[in-house]
């Protein structure tokens, strides 16, 4: 007799045993050295019923915090903004949910559509002439349009100037791994650009050049210098961005980059314990034909219909083999859909509201922190992150705050030992003056106990 939740019976296992000429399923282990083999039986517990397996997970799952029931102001490249309820009511339909990259094109036009839509608004986002279908996530679209640049000029040596995200660089390190490229990773001792330092290692060797803003350390500056001085060497600029910030700030086509690159998530989709990922890919004209995974362009039928068909695919690996400028031949469809979804239903406007409301919430919370005795560590103006000195070391803040209901941000303190006590805090729309508040409350009770030993 089979059972629902049981793959198979004691005859179905015989039968299929007998199918392959096996008399048990020990036999299919003989291949496998005798000391990797459990001697004895696995100490599980007694079998449970339905019910009680039901109360049992439900109890590991009580277990967890999840980030709607505490107030969050984690940030550093993935980030909690609202996401409008129409975003799932349109994302969720099954011919999109279920829908994958399009391999024949022309039969998925709904789906071509919403991709070629979503190119227009990342175009016109970043200030870039044309935009790809989207990549795996930030980090990869980094490391690709590295590999692009190199490509592109035959040099071999790269700098990242400024505070680029760690994880960012440890993708674009492991990509280049045995291709005899150098990457140049700017010190940053006060946060922000050092110019001495870009100024001395940037030669007419170097084939790109990579900064980031809003940084790492959610500090904004203005590239239009560095970039200009990279051209001048024969160096491709590439700017990686945050999309909610480009509502307020240059874009990185108005400070002359060629390539931008930048984390989606934050378009539509939750944090969801760090992914789902989006990443942006946006070129200047010049490129358009070394540009890494999918493009959807408008062409007619041959009614004179307009339509959408996957053009420029000469760059992958399913057409041009060990040619191919990229091995990416696909794309995030659901997330650049949900993406579009939220640009289109925010429009310029409400992404400038957004964007608006996170730069007064941060700098409302850092004021109020610095009245409790946490000092802003860099001058320099920031978007929505921003970071603090913590009167003890900020792992310590993190975990006693979380007892008492918050998560106060990201502990700097596991990337550099010199950063251990420095608190990032991120703030959202989704924040309201209590929550601000409460954090300022916790910390400043945090800070009480250290002086008060």
């Amino acid at each position: 007799m089979s059972f629902p939740y049981i793959p198979r019976g004691l005859n179905e296992e015989s039968e299929m045993l007998g199918a392959i000429g096996a008399k048990s399923f020990e036999d299919l282990l003989v291949a496998v050295p005798q000391k990797y083999l459990l001697k004895e039986r696995l100490d599980l517990p007694r079998p449970k019923s339905e019910i009680e397996i039901v109360r049992h997970f439900s109890n590991l799952a009580n277990a967890n915090t999840a980030g709607g029931s505490s107030r969050v102001f984690l940030g550093a490249g993935s980030y909690d903004h609202y996401v409008p309820a129409i975003v799932d009511h349109i994302s969720f339909r099954s011919e999109f949910y279920t829908a994958y990259t399009p391999y024949q094109a022309e039969v998925g036009q709904g789906t071509l559509t919403a991709i070629f839509e979503f190119q227009t608004l990342m175009a016109e986002l970043t200030g870039m002439d044309l935009a790809n279908a989207s990549m795996y996530d930030g980090a990869s679209a980094l490391a690709e349009a590295v590999l692009l640049a190199l490509s592109k000029n035959k040099r071999s040596r790269v700098l990242v100037a400024g505070a680029c995200h760690p994880n960012y660089l440890r993708v674009l390190t492991t990509y280049v791994q045995g291709l005899d490229i150098e990457v140049l990773v700017d010190p940053t001792p006060d946060g922000i650009i050092d110019r001495a330092w870009v100024e001395s290692n940037l030669d007419d060797t170097i084939g790109a050049v990579v900064t980031q803003t809003p940084s790492f350390l959610g500090l904004v500056e203005d590239a239009t210098w560095l970039f200009t001085e990279a051209k001048s060497l024969g160096a491709i600029p590439i700017s990686v961005f945050q999309p909610h910030a480009l509502a307020l700030y240059k874009t990185p086509g108005e400070m002359g980059a060629d390539l931008a690159v930048g984390e989606g998530q934050s378009l539509g989709t939750s944090p969801s314990f760090g992914g789902p990922s989006l990443g942006l890919f946006a070129v200047s004209q010049e490129f358009v034909r070394l540009i890494p995974g999918r493009l959807i362009g408008e062409t007619e039928d041959k009614n004179g219909k307009r339509c959408f068909v996957m053009t420029l695919r000469t760059r992958e690996q399913d057409i041009r083999r060990a040619k191919a400028t990229s091995n990416i031949c696909t794309n995030q469809s659901l997330l650049a859909l949900r993406a579009t979804i939220y640009a289109s239903l925010l429009g310029p406007g409400g992404l400038t509201e957004v964007a608006e409301s996170c730069l007064e919430r941060a700098h409302y919370t850092q004021a109020r922190l610095q009245e409790v005795g946490y000092d802003l560590v860099y001058e320099q103006p920031f978007f929505q992150e921003f970071v603090v000195r913590c009167p003890r070391p900020a792992r310590e803040v993190v975990e006693l705050a979380h007892e008492r209901g918050l998560i106060a941000g990201l502990d700097l303190g596991q990337y550099r030992e010199e950063w251990k006590n420095h608190l990032m805090v991120c703030c959202s729309e989704k924040h309201s003056k209590d929550d601000l508040d409460a954090l300022v409350s916790v910390l400043g009770a945090l800070a009480g106990e250290v002086a008060n030993v």
